[in-house]
Parts: structure tokens; sequence; C-alpha cells
């Protein structure tokens, strides 16, 4: 028993570094989904965020 929860932590700690670099990806892709979208609204992706602004002429 002790030998087969052993074999189950080793597993789990070998796994653990490959599957960071799959929740990396999908933030980033999350992240630029949610820049293309806030840009289709109108927003620029500048420091502040802020709303452009139409000019009149």
């Amino acid at each position: 028993m002790k030998l087969k929860r052993i074999l189950i932590v080793v597993i789990l700690a070998g796994l653990l570094p490959l599957m960071t670099g799959c929740w990396t990806l999908a933030a980033a892709g999350a992240g630029a989904y949610g820049g293309y979208k806030m840009k289709e609204n109108g927003y620029t992706l500048q420091n502040p965020v802020t709303k452009e602004k139409k000019s009149e002429k």
C-alpha cells in the first residue's frame, strides 16, 4: 500500500511541470482574445486603457 502511494506521488510530481506550459499558453490565448474584443469595441491597449475618442472635423 505504501509503495503504491509513493508511486502515485512520483508520477504526479513528474507530470506537474509538463502541465504548466499548457496553462500558460491557455492564459496567453485568453488575454489575446480579450484584447482583440476590446479593440473591436473601440478601446486602445495603452497605459491606461481608454476608449478611443472620435474626432469631429
